[in-house]
């Protein structure tokens, strides 16, 4: 068992005969059949491991332990995975785009207490869900304070961990995070978390649909994360070279290609 424990990022679950909340090929790779995610979790739990928040990180690390977290918003967040979570008695950082509440696919404001007062921890994802190294100050302002502070009013108390939209962040994104009054920040490099890491670069692994129950059973033991995070490096650096809308373009017409 490597030192550490992975911190795993999920997204939209998928259910039978529910639309997805976006159609582009690179969204859809990351929704996980809601009857996958529950097995893959199951099989977690058999071997002993414990799923918890970001915010218990502090608190400290268990070796038999990860941690679980969503992006976006979606309504299967309280749906679908908090009663596979209470069944099994995980936890979970459920960042939300502030943005997206109400529209069709994702919850509404009272969704998101409802899951808040059911004992999950509600982290943002910024209010738009923009690249935030695309931004000025104003608009990082936006994203990360205002964002903040209207999330605070729908929950009704401190919302303390955010995690960056698309995984771009740069010193300027850690500043502003900072200055708002987070305690941390969750981006998209696989990389295990540990009592000596960073708290304002969180790293996580991102669960795609067509990951098998060994594979994520690996990530957990800290196994194949190095080619993970190549990879990673190697995707980063051609976003910085074409910019980001460039890539995104290039990367969802590859990706239709292959379906």
């Amino acid at each position: 068992m490597a030192k550490g424990i992975a911190v795993l990022m999920y997204h939209e679950l998928e259910l039978p005969g529910r639309p997805f909340c976006q159609s582009d090929p690179g969204y859809r790779r990351y929704v996980v059949p809601a009857a996958q995610f529950e097995s893959q979790l199951r099989h977690l739990k058999s071997l002993g491991f414990l799923g918890t928040s970001i915010g218990k990180l502090s608190e400290g690390i268990e070796t038999k332990q990860f941690a679980l977290t969503f992006d976006d918003g979606c309504a299967t967040d309280l749906g679908s995975a908090a009663p596979i979570l209470k069944t099994l008695g995980f936890n979970a950082t459920f960042y939300v785009t502030v943005g997206f509440l109400g529209k069709a696919g994702y919850m509404t404001e009272a969704q998101v207490r409802e899951l808040g007062e059911a004992g999950f921890e509600i982290g943002c994802h910024s209010l738009t869900h923009p690249y935030l190294t695309d931004l000025d100050s104003a608009g990082l302002h936006r994203e990360i304070v205002e964002a903040k502070d209207r999330l605070e009013r729908i929950v009704g108390h401190a919302i303390e961990h955010y995690s960056c939209p698309g995984g771009r962040w740069n010193y300027r994104v850690v500043a502003k995070v900072k200055e708002a009054g987070y305690l941390s920040l969750a981006t998209s490099h696989p990389r295990l978390y540990s009592s000596n890491s960073d708290a304002f670069s969180i790293g996580r692994t991102a669960i795609l649909r067509n990951m098998s129950v060994s594979q994520l059973e690996a990530i957990c033991e800290g196994r194949g994360l190095l080619r993970l995070a190549l990879t990673q490096q190697v995707r980063s650096a051609a976003q910085r070279l074409v910019g980001n809308r460039l890539y995104d373009g290039l990367r969802s017409a590859l990706l239709s290609r292959s379906e």
